[in-house]
């Protein structure tokens, strides 16, 4: 009986050693599990400690079809824009910033990639034409739903800056414009638009509220995670139906009933702006949110029509091309009026080093941030592109036009193959801004040069 005894109890020493034994390896596997699950978390959330508090938030502000003297602070005689006026003053402000192409489609999709458009390849606002189809049908024709979604594929391929910021625990918020179907194709992980070519529901924003944007950073403040917005409202683009209170101010100081509808839109646009900004100051979120102010492209209202004037929108002329650009960052960024070029790849760069998020390789642009950056760049390019494509996958096969700015000089280089009886054009920015008077024929020297630096670029 009693070795009996001493058998059983040594089975029971055994089983709670046993049990010991397995209840330890449970308790290090839980370890582990959470060891894990922080591990991945400290990889999609910011530590706190690298920004002293929560990682910065980021509005993104596009706006569409204006021209870049089109602001009370870059010395426009009638509009004003006391928002923008403010932005600016607040910013890191550059008044030679450029956008590659004078077309609203591949000019987001580069501010959104910071890649030029032949390297995301799109080029184009649509596919290529259908013959005998226009409109409408032409727009719901096989040909053209498959075109685009070419185009979407593009986008999918190259890394976006919503979908790296979503990498990295950001919550990502599209509205207004977006051309490459529903929003999730840009990497955002809300949004409004949901698959048409503008940006369907997406055009509601700023032309009839803001409560979208509110609602999702009231969200995304509730869950503490850090949010992206992208406010790319159809303003001011046409149609130019602004609110009477806008027009009946404009209507005795423009030339024309279509400008002075323009110049109103400006004005509306610029009030959304200011709605915007104090959204987010009333939220107490100023000083830890980044803002961006770029535009997609210029627009030289016709006097006469409803429809944009020559050398501006679909041109490699400044009116097409240049823009203002601010970055806002209160107690971070020192306001200052930048002598030097900005450009609308340097967007992308500029945020990931700013949030301390690695960059994809063999991005083309600068951090703006980076003064030595930015004092090294003598030269920005660009390229213009058709309206609709001819190739959807060889961008060489819708060039227009090449363009180079270094200093006072510009060089546009047409693709003859399309635009078959232009010439080289060469202008002195400085002393002739509208680019009336072609000096290649007196300066062919800095035509060459410049011509060199365009090729190789493009090479």
């Amino acid at each position: 009986m009693l070795k009996a005894h001493h058998r059983s109890r040594g089975f029971v020493l055994d089983c709670r050693s046993q049990f010991s034994c397995l209840a330890a390896l449970c308790k290090a596997l839980w370890l582990l599990k959470v060891a894990a699950i922080i591990y991945v978390s400290a990889g999609l959330v910011f530590s706190a400690s690298l920004f002293g508090q929560s990682p910065p938030n980021v509005v993104l502000i596009v706006s569409d079809d204006q021209a870049y003297g089109d602001y009370s602070f870059m010395g426009h005689p009638h509009i004003k824009t006391p928002n923008i006026d403010r932005l600016a003053a607040e910013s890191l402000t550059f008044r030679r910033g450029y956008v590659p192409s004078s077309l609203c489609c591949p000019s987001l999709a580069t501010i959104l990639t910071g890649r030029y458009p032949h390297q995301h390849k799109i080029t184009s606002n649509d596919p290529p034409l259908v013959p005998g189809l226009q409109g409408k049908a032409y727009q719901e024709s096989e040909m053209f739903l498959a075109g685009r979604q070419r185009m979407n594929d593009h986008m999918a391929q190259v890394p976006t800056l919503p979908r790296i910021l979503k990498e990295h625990g950001y919550l990502t918020m599209q509205t207004g414009k977006f051309w490459q179907g529903h929003f999730s194709n840009g990497g955002f992980t809300h949004g409004m638009t949901r698959g048409d070519r503008h940006g369907d529901d997406g055009l509601s924003i700023g032309r009839q509220t803001l409560k979208p944007i509110e609602d999702f950073i009231d969200m995304a403040t509730t869950e503490k995670q850090p949010w992206m917005v992208w406010y790319a409202p159809l303003l001011p683009h046409d149609p130019h139906n602004p609110p009477a209170k806008y027009l009946d101010r404009m209507r005795p100081l423009a030339p024309s009933e279509t400008i002075a509808k323009y110049w109103a839109m400006v004005e509306w646009f610029d009030a959304t702006v200011g709605e915007l900004m104090q959204s987010v100051e009333s939220r107490g979120l100023s000083q830890n949110t980044i803002f961006v102010y770029v535009t997609d492209n210029g627009w030289i209202q016709d006097p006469e029509k409803p429809r944009y004037a020559p050398k501006s929108k679909q041109s490699p002329y400044e009116g097409g091309v240049r823009t203002p650009m601010m970055i806002r960052w209160p107690g971070q960024i020192q306001p200052t009026d930048s002598p030097e070029f900005a450009h609308s790849i340097d967007i992308v760069p500029t945020l990931l080093t700013a949030l301390k998020i690695p960059q994809p390789a063999e991005l083309p642009g600068i951090d703006l941030l980076d003064d030595a950056a930015r004092k090294d760049r003598k030269v920005v390019f660009g390229e213009c592109f058709t309206h609709n494509a001819n190739d959807l996958d060889d961008p060489k096969a819708n060039l227009r036009w090449r363009w180079a700015v270094r200093g006072q000089w510009k060089l546009i280089v047409p693709n003859q193959a399309i635009e078959r009886d232009a010439k080289n054009e060469l202008y002195d920015l400085v002393a002739d801004p509208l680019e009336t008077k072609n000096l290649v024929l007196t300066h062919p020297e800095i035509e060459l040069d410049l011509l060199s630096q365009l090729d190789a670029w493009w090479k």
